[in-house]
């Protein structure tokens, strides 16, 4: 049977992440705190991974119900702690400080921070696609792709690449249901350069696009939707929610079926 079996929400955009039991979904289908809070610098350019590989080198936790960020610098052995709406002023100068120019940080509670702002659901991902991924390279773990990956919900008791389902080689949207909440896939996520990197160290690993792309081309089930890939570095698909179903939650042990294909 196709679960629900891990659900990571990203409150800041490109900072670390949190596992959580349960996740309410929003209006917009959009998990909520997922990518509620990003960065920004003073061109009002999202201060992330893609563009500045040192925020790999900051660590942060989450406290959900305290509304606080735990921010650990590099070299340091404490913490530095803020609360997300009463200590923004503090928490953008110690941004500033660290990345070496004037930020701002900024909130969106009704749809987040996302990259693909038309299909604004939770990315979705199995457990034995991550698993598969680490396979190809040397050195990575399962939990490091996952870290690299930065998936929503996470699909266990299925074979590799089941998440591959989720669109349709014509386009079409793929109906499918978590628990009682009911989603549309709708194509393969394009990566971008964040999951070469070390996702504690900002370090590349040597030509992993390429490797990517050619294992990815080379595992591709032959039932998958050939046509969504123009290229091959694509993994974990993108949703949009269905809206009845706004304002119901994700728990974890969720059954997970498909219903249209």
């Amino acid at each position: 049977m196709s679960y629900l079996s891990k659900i990571l929400l990203y409150p800041v955009k490109s900072l670390d992440g949190v596992e959580v039991e349960n996740a309410r979904v929003l209006a917009t289908g959009a998990l909520q705190h997922d990518r509620e809070f990003a960065i920004f610098d003073e061109q009002g350019r999202f201060v992330n991974g893609k563009r500045h590989a040192k925020i790999h080198l900051l660590r942060s936790q989450f406290p959900l119900l305290n509304r606080t960020i735990s921010l650990q610098m590099p070299g340091s052995d404490s913490q530095q702690i803020f609360h997300l709406d009463e200590e923004r002023q503090g928490l953008e100068a110690t941004l500033s400080d660290f990345f070496g120019f004037a930020v701002t940080f900024r909130q969106n509670s009704l749809m987040g921070f996302p990259d693909d702002t038309n299909s604004l659901g939770p990315t979705v991902i199995s457990t034995a696609t991550l698993a598969e991924v680490a396979s190809w390279f040397p050195g990575l773990s399962v939990d490091e792709v996952r870290r690299r990956m930065r998936a929503n919900i996470e699909i266990g008791g299925v074979p590799a690449f089941w998440e591959d389902q989720l669109f349709s080689e014509q386009g079409n949207l793929v109906s499918f249901r978590v628990g009682d909440v009911h989603f549309f896939g709708v194509n393969p996520c394009q990566r971008c350069i964040v999951p070469t990197r070390d996702s504690y160290l900002g370090e590349a690993y040597p030509n992993f696009q390429k490797i990517f792309a050619a294992q990815r081309q080379a595992t591709l089930p032959n039932w998958v939707a050939s046509s969504p890939f123009n290229h091959f570095y694509r993994l974990s698909v993108n949703t949009q929610l269905q809206p009845s179903s706004a304002g119901k939650t994700l728990q974890i042990g969720d059954q997970v079926d498909i219903l249209t294909q």
